[in-house]
């Protein structure tokens, strides 16, 4: 058959309207469903997942959340989004072999949204141990004292190997007591830093170098996936759509440590070069409690309103609370398995101890307002038995009522900004965390 110039002109246009529409396509949607104050209450859709937010993300450093299974973050707690380390699976067991399995979401089997961070923070912890150059950071490997390289193009490339949803850029995370001096060349550095990780973020989307990539998202999230392709994989949660691009997300980091007009210079320079959500990093280093409060506070309003706000590794339940009246919409910190493995147990009333003596005869739940399996079943005396006993059982059914009780509490926090009394639920809230 003779083609026409009217239907060569038609495809053509077509195909023009078919590229510009994917890279148009948007890799997540944030929507803000209600307001009460600063706090938001708020819808993000993945390719993987539609999460609620104000959300807590629970660390799965290795690839796992310590001591807690899949079915339990899925089933019972209804976790949307984990976090992935960039630094520690980039050490052990490599990305080649993640890779090579398909990405993070087949090596794992969790099949809802991931989040990994850059490697930044962790890498500069180990003080003693990197060179810091405008390239990038050579460091020792705190397993076996192999010379490695970190760099914003390094970072990228092994996250989008590991395939999270979304991608946080390489940066450099200041201590919490640094002067204004070192906290600005720090600031000025990340602000390059995230340039370069944008720059190779676009190249290897454009390479499809994401192995978490999804040409339709829809038909994931409703659990489409023919059984040939997704033997280990449970169907997310209700997510994504053909609106999406199925790619994934970049979001900026502001520094500036507790220099308040240097955070403000950073989330300048952060917003010109234009990222998908945004987040705060260097609190939580050690700096005093109000620092971090006060950077919040001066810091959340002042950031994009149409996209989502994440307090990296942060923190307590208070903190989370007063974060979110400060505007942030998104958390994650190793604290609930953490603590579990050394017997602190979070409850209403504040955190509690299971190795103190005045549990061995008590035979209440660790909290009696929580809704999770262990409360429902368990004691703190059988509980403190465990431990007592070094059974590893006893760290694994804290830590999971940890994370129960974090992920209930956005909960509730979701609804009393639903229904206007966020600022009541939060001066309970402390009031019961202070009288005990």
């Amino acid at each position: 058959m003779k083609t026409t110039p009217y239907f060569c002109l038609l495809l053509f246009y077509f195909l023009l309207l078919f590229c510009v529409a994917e890279n148009f396509m948007k890799a997540i949607e944030w929507k803000i469903t209600a307001r009460d104050g600063e706090a938001r209450a708020g819808i993000l859709r993945t390719r993987r997942s539609e999460i609620e937010t104000p959300v807590f993300m629970p660390v799965g450093t290795q690839g796992t959340v310590k001591g807690v299974r899949f079915e339990w973050l899925e089933t019972e707690m209804d976790a949307r989004i984990i976090l992935g380390n960039t630094y520690h699976l980039f050490l052990r067991p490599g990305i080649e072999i993640i890779r090579e399995l398909g990405g993070l979401h087949r090596f794992s089997t969790w099949n809802r949204s991931l989040l990994t961070d850059s490697g930044g923070f962790q890498v500069f912890s180990l003080t003693d141990l990197r060179k810091l150059t405008e390239e990038g950071v050579e460091f020792r490997s705190h397993i076996d004292g192999d010379r490695k390289f970190l760099s914003p193009e390094v970072s990228m490339e092994i996250q989008a190997a590991l395939g999270a949803e979304i991608v946080m850029v390489f940066d450099e995370c200041a201590p919490g007591d640094a002067d204004i001096d070192r906290t600005r060349k720090s600031l000025e550095m990340t602000a390059r830093w995230a340039l370069r990780s944008k720059k190779k973020f676009i190249q290897l989307q454009n390479e499809s170098a994401d192995t978490g990539f999804l040409s339709e998202p829809s038909a994931v999230a409703d659990g489409l996936i023919p059984a040939s392709e997704s033997t280990a994989l449970r169907p997310p949660a209700t997510a994504g759509g053909s609106d999406l691009s199925g790619r994934q997300a970049l979001f900026g980091i502001i520094q500036g440590a507790g220099h308040l007009s240097l955070r403000r210079e950073s989330l300048d320079k952060t917003v010109e070069i234009g990222f998908d959500g945004y987040a705060i990093g260097g609190l939580s280093v050690g700096e005093e409690k109000s620092v971090m409060y006060d950077v919040v506070e001066f810091l959340a309003p002042q950031m994009p309103a149409a996209k989502p706000r994440y307090l990296m590794g942060v923190g307590t339940p208070e903190d989370l609370i007063e974060a979110v009246w400060r505007g942030v919409d998104m958390f994650d910190c190793v604290m609930p398995t953490r603590n579990g493995r050394t017997g602190g147990a979070f409850t209403s009333g504040g955190k509690i101890n299971i190795r103190n003596a005045k549990f061995a005869r008590d035979s209440q739940p660790l909290d009696s307002d929580c809704p999770c399996s262990v409360c429902r079943r368990y004691s703190r005396a059988y509980l403190r038995h465990l431990y007592q006993a070094n059974e590893m059982l006893a760290a694994i059914l804290i830590s999971h009522h940890n994370l129960a009780f974090f992920l209930d509490l956005m909960r509730r926090v979701r609804q009393a900004i639903k229904r206007g009394n966020f600022a009541e639920f939060r001066r309970e809230f402390l009031r019961r965390i202070s009288d005990n």
